[in-house]
């Protein structure tokens, strides 16, 4: 039997036009195109790491 898994629930509320480019590449490895869309991620630490450096951008909840 596997162990449940951690998940989180990632979604894109501010478009990443006019910041960094970088930001706009971990929005977009994030799995996020379009304004308001959600998904859900495995909570690790790598993307945990991800969330931060856009945490302006997203709205992340715990699942």
């Amino acid at each position: 039997m596997k162990k449940q898994e951690k998940t989180i629930k990632v979604t894109l509320v501010r478009s990443p036009i006019g910041y960094n480019k970088e930001q706009a590449k971990i929005v977009e490895a994030l799995g996020l195109k379009k304004l308001n869309q959600t998904k859900v991620l495995p909570d690790n630490n790598c993307i945990r790491g991800s969330i931060f450096k856009v945490k302006h951008l997203v709205k992340v909840e715990e699942e």
